[in-house]
């Protein structure tokens, strides 16, 4: 498989979380362990397309990075417009989706059009 079908992969199954299990009632998801597990997967997707990015923008010379700090450095080299959406994306999905469990739907829904965006970027 490769990355692109992967990352897809990885949306895919937060979108069917929070759709099947999240339990939506107007503007707030009931049930935050899903959620949460939802935006840590979305969130992961987003880490694989900075480094699918980095991966293809620093070739041999390329390592996973060790922290957000880390990617932050290195994308503001290449691209402020991919690093603007993994700061959304860390910012909605990881903070207050994935550690804080906000049962905010319009705050999910930005993370996940930031990745979205993110993927749309490296394809």
């Amino acid at each position: 498989m490769n990355h692109y079908q992967e990352i897809t992969r990885y949306l895919d199954n937060a979108r069917e979380i929070l759709s099947t299990k999240a339990n939506k009632e107007g503007q707030e998801y009931k049930d935050i362990k899903y959620v949460q597990m939802a935006s840590g997967t979305a969130y992961n997707a987003a880490l694989m397309i900075a480094d699918e990015y980095l991966r293809k923008k620093e070739g041999a010379k390329f390592t996973k990075p060790n922290s957000i700090d880390e990617y932050r450095i290195r994308l503001s080299k290449h691209h402020k417009t991919l690093l603007s959406y993994l700061n959304e994306a860390y910012d909605t999905l990881h903070l207050a989706g994935y550690y804080h469990g906000t049962p905010s739907v319009r705050t999910i829904k930005v993370g996940m059009e930031a990745t979205q965006k993110m993927l749309a970027l490296i394809d």
